[in-house]
């Protein structure tokens, strides 16, 4: 055997993927990137803000700042703040000079409802979760798996390929017998690319992600119409009137009808509404973004696959409408491309057989690896 024959040998050894280890099922991303980003911002967003707000209550110590008559002792003015802060009813008068009250409770609650908006945003990552993750990671698990072991089929036909060359006596019939065996498809994985193909009639995980999206959409369109009623109706109002006619002072003398009172942490609550809305309305688009993904194939991973012989799904199938499984699996593949040891060396293989000059010879990765085994000085040219 020759020093060139023992050479292109070892390389082809080395091209061989090694087994997968145990962890790759553990290491699987479940979240595309912008999903992950999405659960971030809007679950940790309010719980962050409200977490301020309650710390500057609990220093702050009262929210409410009412102005007592000089004659209340100190135990009916803290009285006073404490009543008007249960109460948050509003006494004014309208144009025609009768008596109207206005409940500010929304204030007192805002905190709280911040963090309902917290718990709602959470619910479509539950949604995928629970209802979605398990069956995608057994679908990422074994396209995974068969993507590589595809890939190492190649190389040890390739290996078998050299050695039958080498004791062929008759170079052209060999070559003769290599083209008819892929006219016939012999070279081809069916058990990858039938369960590729049932995938595209599959909707079940388009569904739930598309519903995942259209549930964070509508929470976060909600959120922002609240934030805006909030603001219009009641986010204005830092000062009103409080009436103490009722209760443990209904009977003291010379108390007046309604005492003015300033709500201490306005300011605050304004500016935390106006951070999640502001925030809220930019991520819409975002959400936007991710489901329109699904109308358009993300035709670039599996294009360096067909390099591997008669993998061709692209070319003969994929020609329905993106919205079904399988789109979705290709996109989670993309996120996890460091888990396919396989996509780095056929993607480097395409960038050389790019940069090849008789590119006609070359139209799958056997082509190629015969060629880097030395073969190619007895296959006639086309």
């Amino acid at each position: 055997m020759s020093l060139s024959h023992t050479a292109a040998e070892y390389m082809l050894s080395d091209a061989l993927l090694p087994d997968p280890s145990s962890s790759r099922a553990k290491g699987l991303r479940l979240e595309l990137p912008s999903d992950r980003l999405l659960k971030f911002v809007t679950v940790g967003l309010p719980l962050f803000l409200v977490s301020l707000a309650f710390a500057r209550e609990f220093s702050a110590g009262s929210q409410i700042s009412c102005f007592s008559p000089t004659n209340f002792t100190g135990k009916q003015s803290a009285y006073t703040d404490t009543a008007c802060w249960d109460s948050l009813i509003h006494h004014g008068f309208d144009t025609e000079g009768r008596a109207v009250t206005k409940s500010l409770w929304a204030l007192k609650v805002f905190p709280y409802s911040l963090l309902v908006v917290a718990v709602l945003m959470y619910l479509p990552y539950l949604l995928w979760r629970y209802a979605a993750a398990p069956a995608l990671h057994s679908d990422l698990l074994f396209i995974i798996d068969e993507l590589d072991k595809s890939y190492n089929r190649s190389v040890r036909l390739v290996q078998h390929m050299k050695k039958v060359q080498q004791a062929s006596a008759e170079p052209e019939r060999f070559w003769e017998e290599y083209e008819r065996a892929r006219r016939e498809r012999y070279f081809e994985f069916p058990l990858l690319e039938r369960y590729l193909s049932c995938k595209q009639h599959a909707h079940a995980l388009v569904f739930i992600y598309i519903l995942r999206n259209l549930l964070l959409l509508l929470f976060l369109a909600a959120t922002c119409l609240y934030l805006v009623f909030l603001h219009l109706n009641i986010f204005f109002q830092d000062e009103f009137n409080c009436s103490i006619t009722t209760g443990l002072l209904q009977a003291e003398p010379h108390i007046p009808p309604l005492i003015p009172c300033k709500l201490v942490f306005f300011s605050v609550f304004q500016l935390i509404s106006l951070s999640v809305g502001s925030v809220y309305v930019l991520l819409i688009p975002v959400v936007i973004y991710n489901a329109l993904q699904l109308c358009q194939w993300d035709k670039g991973l599996l294009s360096v696959y067909e390099m591997l012989p008669a993998f061709d799904l692209l070319s003969r199938r994929m020609l329905t409408c993106p919205l079904n499984d399988l789109n979705v699996i290709l996109l989670f593949l993309r996120a996890n491309i460091s888990e396919l040891t396989s996509f780095s060396r056929l993607n480097a293989v395409s960038a050389l057989r790019e940069a090849t000059a008789n590119k006609e010879d070359i139209d799958t990765v056997i082509d190629f690896m015969t060629l880097l085994a030395g073969l190619e000085t007895t296959k006639p040219k086309h």
